[in-house]
Formats: structure tokens, C-alpha cells, sequence
């Protein structure tokens, strides 16, 4: 009973948040700033949209590439399309149930390619930690642009003493942290020391890999084609269009965050993009549409992809030993 309820609030407080986040901006809008929000929408450039939401497509089909490298050295070579079909329910999966993905791919490899589970997951994990890593450097790049802007910001609002305090009581608990798991093997925090021994043994999976350096050249790929897609998005666009380099990268690395906190982004997303465009001077309805305008059609592909994948998938392994 109590995992149920656990696995029902999982589900419905990152939902719940994404609705309650939609709700309130819709409602924050005045009548005439609703209706620059739909002009916005009719006035965009969807070949731009389409273009972009390609380019991620594009990505995740490198993506289903390079996840033989990873299970090549485990005896396996799964075919490419069960690859990129097992990647394609994954992201389907993870916009209902959040962190569902990993397990639905995984298992997938297993029904169609014969892996075992325990073998696709942990190189799953191991992919994880590599995207983990590109996103925490995107995060240093994008504050080393637009440091003095953040902290001119920061300052102008009485806020900078209290972000110092913040990262003050962060960097004490991790060390509290560090120093309690480093000691304690068993219940809960046993477990998540377990995860955190995973996670570095992904790492040193990386190291040792044949091909590494093609695994790392296809991860820089990956993270170039998430940059250029949603480059390309803000040309759909005449106000976005115009935004700095800098202003580009914050956005993109801040929205990429999101996804952690509702299914796959769900309000979220265009709030938080639209904030952060607000910041660097773009009207909060330019950046409102926009964000709606990337998040629903990279939903839409990912949700169109995981469907034929699911409807494929046993049609082309039909014949298959």
C-alpha cells in the first residue's frame, strides 16, 4: 500500500506542479496579454519548429548509436532500430510516469535483443552520468557568460547576500553529507550510497571502454544537436531571433533543469524559459509563447516516436529468433 501511494505521489505532485504553474501564469495575463501570446503562436515560423524538433530526432538517434559502444564490450551489438525504437518508448514513457524511461528501455533491449536487464540498465545509468557531466559543464559556460550580468542583477535586488548564504548552507550539508554516507552502509542511506557507487562505477566504465573516444566524440554530438535545435527554435520567432549567444545558452541550460521537476517539463518549462528571457529583456509573452512553442512540439515528436515505436517494435521482430 505504501508503495502504491508513494508511486501515486510521484506521479501527481510533479503533474500537479506543472498544472498549478500553467494555471497561474494563464491567469497573471491580462485579456490583451493573452491575446499577444496567441498572435505570437499564429506568427511563428513552424518550419523553423519542424527544423528543430528534426535535429533532436537526429539526436536521439545518435543517441541509440552510441549505446552500442557501451554494450559492444558486454557481448552484445543490438540492431539499430531496436536501439533507437528502445530510446524513442523511453522518452514516451518518461512524459507520463517521471524516471520511468530508463526502465522501459531497458527492458525493451531485453524483450527484443535478449540483454539482460541488469546489463542495459547499468549501461543506462552509465549514459546518465555522461549527460550529467555535459549538462554541469553547459552550466559553468553559461555562468562564466553572464556572471557580471547575474551579479549586477542580484545586487540591484538585495539578493546577492542572501544567494552567498544559500551556497554557505548547500556546500555544509553536502560535506554533513559526504561525511555521514561515508560511514553508514545500511537502510535508506545504505541504498543511496549504493546509487552514488553505481554511478562511479558507470564512470570508470567510461574510462575503460575500447572506444571511448567515439563514445565521447557521439556524446559531444548529442549535446551540439540539443544546443542547435533549440538554437534553431528561437528563429521561429522575429524577437527571439535576435537574443545573444549568452542569453541562448543560460536559457537552454535552465530549461534543461526542468524536466527534473515535472513530466518532461510540463509548465515548467515555458515558465521558467520565459523568465529567463525576461531577464535579458525579452516582453515575458514573447517568452511564454516560445517556450509553450518549443516544449509542445518536442512533446509532440517524442510522444508520435514512442508511439510507432511501440506499435513497430513487434512487427519488425517478428521473424527474429
Amino acid at each position: 500500500m505504501k508503495r502504491k501511494a508513494a508511486r501515486f505521489l510521484q506521479i501527481a505532485i510533479p503533474l500537479g506542479l506543472g498544472i498549478f504553474l500553467t494555471w497561474y501564469i494563464y491567469n497573471r495575463f491580462s485579456p490583451e496579454q493573452l491575446a499577444e501570446v496567441k498572435f505570437y503562436f499564429a506568427e511563428a515560423d513552424y518550419l523553423m519548429v519542424v527544423l528543430a524538433v528534426t535535429l533532436s530526432i537526429l539526436s536521439h538517434v545518435i543517441r541509440a548509436y552510441r549505446w552500442n559502444f557501451m554494450l559492444e564490450p558486454l557481448g552484445y551489438k543490438p540492431d539499430l532500430a531496436n536501439n533507437f525504437m528502445a530510446v524513442s518508448v523511453a522518452y514516451l514513457m518518461n512524459i507520463f510516469i517521471p524516471k520511468s524511461g530508463e526502465v522501459s528501455r531497458a527492458v525493451v533491449l531485453q524483450k527484443y535483443e535478449k540483454v539482460p536487464f541488469d546489463k542495459g540498465f547499468g549501461t543506462i545509468i552509465s549514459e546518465r552520468v555522461v549527460d550529467l557531466l555535459f549538462l554541469m559543464g553547459f552550466t559553468a559556460l553559461a555562468l562564466s557568460l553572464k556572471f557580471e550580468e547575474l551579479q549586477s542583477y542580484l545586487q540591484e535586488n538585495g539578493l546577492i547576500d542572501k544567494a552567498v548564504l544559500v551556497l554557505i548552507i548547500l556546500a555544509f550539508c553536502s560535506v554533513v553529507g559526504f561525511l555521514t554516507l561515508r560511514y553508514i552502509k545500511g537502510g535508506i542511506l545504505g541504498k543511496i550510497v549504493g546509487f552514488l557507487s553505481g554511478l562511479k562505477d558507470g564512470l570508470l566504465s567510461i574510462l575503460k571502454m575500447k572506444k571511448k573516444w567515439n563514445f565521447v566524440l557521439q556524446s559531444c554530438v548529442i549535446w551540439a544537436l540539443y544546443l542547435l535545435s533549440f538554437y534553431v527554435s528561437t528563429k521561429a520567432l522575429d524577437i527571439t531571433a535576435s537574443i545573444s549567444w549568452s542569453t541562448l545558452v543560460v536559457t537552454f541550460v535552465v530549461g534543461s533543469f526542468t524536466f527534473a521537476f515535472t513530466n518532461s517539463g510540463f509548465g515548467t518549462y515555458p515558465a521558467v524559459v520565459a523568465g529567463i528571457l525576461f531577464l535579458f529583456g525579452v516582453p515575458e509573452t514573447v517568452g511564454t509563447a516560445f517556450g509553450w512553442i518549443v516544449w509542445t512540439a518536442n512533446i509532440a515528436s517524442l510522444v508520435l516516436f514512442g508511439l510507432i515505436s511501440l506499435i513497430v517494435l513487434p512487427i519488425y521482430n517478428r521473424d527474429r529468433d
